[in-house]
């Protein structure tokens, strides 16, 4: 066997976006930008672009299953980020194998809504992430919307997201990231961990094309778990780089847009 070079690994399970701006695309750009090997699950083809979802085609459970087998059997990953998981079937299966396999550092981006508006998550899905996923979890990264709806609170300021993310973190025992912006608190997000509360600020991006922008932090914040950075440190870099993909200011598409996920690669 060749005795050659070693990298981090970091595994996607999530959803594919044929237009490459989220899921599985947006995720496997962000590991590898982020300097670690990237892999993926898929636990749905969907056909959609900046404009909209037009169609969800399921992965069965037992091809999910199998496809998580493969990765942890061969090539077991030092992160694990999970997005769009659309039934209580497939939720399960997963659940189960990250708990056979004691997968380490589980960011959890709990997919409900896409950018352009499209339901993602079937309604009796989000109970059965929060029962068999969350408790699980290293960190969950909810922006306003799906914090109301894991919570069961309405947000509207400040205080109201330390107390949705106290909520949520004290009832599932884990972190909490509590992305700002939806108009509050501007682009500040907040993290609950450990009884402890922690502040990431962050400069507003005049940029309209956010598609993907919650796949993204949450795989970035994979990838520095990954290389051993604490999660206040990974948070910071994860933010530090979408900022960048923001500032990049790429512009495709009809609709909501992707964000250059390459920035900082040098090409001729």
């Amino acid at each position: 066997m060749l005795n050659g070079t070693k990298m981090k690994t970091a595994l996607s399970i999530a959803g594919s976006d044929c237009s490459g701006g989220a899921g599985i695309q947006a995720d496997l750009k962000t590991m590898t930008m982020n300097g670690v090997y990237a892999m993926s699950v898929i636990t749905a083809m969907t056909a959609q672009n900046t404009t909209g979802v037009r169609a969800i085609q399921e992965s069965t459970p037992d091809f999910l299953k199998q496809q998580i087998d493969a990765v942890f059997e061969d090539i077991c990953p030092d992160a694990v980020k999970i997005g769009m998981v659309a039934s209580s079937e497939l939720i399960c299966v997963i659940a189960d194998r990250l708990r056979y396999y004691n997968a380490k550092n589980v960011v959890i981006d709990p997919v409900m809504v896409a950018s352009a508006g499209s339901s993602l998550m079937k309604q009796n899905a989000v109970q059965t992430l929060i029962q068999e996923l969350l408790p699980i979890s290293t960190l969950v990264t909810p922006n306003i919307p799906e914090a109301q709806v894991l919570s069961g609170m309405t947000i509207e300021s400040k205080a109201d997201m330390i107390t949705a993310a106290k909520q949520i973190g004290d009832s599932y025992h884990c972190a909490v990231l509590l992305k700002g912006g939806h108009s509050i608190n501007d682009a500040n997000d907040l993290l609950y961990a450990d009884g402890e509360l922690y502040w990431f600020e962050g400069k507003r991006i005049n940029n309209p094309n956010t598609h993907g922008t919650g796949c993204t932090l949450s795989s970035a914040i994979a990838s520095n778990l990954a290389k051993g950075f604490t999660l206040t440190e990974s948070i910071q870099r994860a933010k530090d780089y979408i900022s960048g993909a923001l500032a990049a200011m790429l512009d495709l598409g009809k609709g909501s847009g992707p964000m250059n996920h390459a920035f900082a690669l040098q090409v001729e």
